[in-house]
């Protein structure tokens, strides 16, 4: 198993990852089916430390790889996934239910024998808080909307309508944007930049 780091001062430290066609944000939801072998036992093992895993968007390759050696390309920017549940309905099959944490970087990254992908990471500032500017209320309304639709049970219990970058990466994770325009929305520094960018589309697609 690999060495859990603490990152702590912005210090690289190594981390299990969980190569997704999906790109995680800070403070969203993701349920996960774990059946591979190597995410069961890299699920157990962060239960037993009370640690995170990372997800990283893949961006060339499959997330069920054959061999270590045909083990996707990852995006350079992933986010942390803490499990709040856990379930497994069946033998061999577990399900869980994770929530996005902080940003980190992948300085580089191997595979070790079972195919499992461990980086060696630098964990990224969190986003500064800023209030959200009375241009971007209807990029509010128009989450509050897509909210009722999908259902408590996919969308976080606390809300934070009034923070730009809440509002941001909600939007960015439920709007249908392509998955390469989500990652560049992670790894975007600043709230009021990637709110711009949203309206935009929002406003090509007759949604505000």
């Amino acid at each position: 198993m690999w060495p859990f780091g603490g990152g702590s001062g912005g210090q690289p430290y190594s981390l299990p990852l969980f190569p997704l066609k999906t790109v995680l944000f800070p403070g969203g939801h993701l349920p996960l089916k774990v059946f591979e072998q190597r995410y069961i036992d890299m699920t157990k093992a962060c239960l037993k430390e009370g640690r995170s895993f990372g997800v990283c968007l893949i961006v060339k390759g499959e997330e069920v790889a054959g061999t270590p050696q045909a083990a996707p390309e990852i995006a350079a920017i992933g986010t942390l996934a803490r499990i709040t549940d856990w379930d497994v309905p069946q033998l061999g099959i577990l399900h869980l239910s994770t929530v996005g944490e902080t940003r980190f970087m992948v300085r580089r990254h191997t595979a070790q024998p079972n195919g499992l992908v461990v980086g060696e990471v630098t964990p990224l500032d969190v986003e500064p808080a800023r209030a959200l500017a009375d241009e971007y209320r209807p990029l509010a309304q128009l989450l509050e909307l897509i909210a009722s639709r999908v259902g408590p049970q996919n969308f976080p219990a606390e809300r934070a309508y009034d923070d730009a970058s809440w509002v941001g990466y909600r939007l960015a994770e439920l709007l249908p944007l392509p998955l390469h325009i989500k990652q560049s929305m992670l790894e975007i520094n600043d709230a009021d930049v990637r709110l711009q960018v949203l309206s935009r589309f929002c406003a090509q697609q007759g949604l505000i």
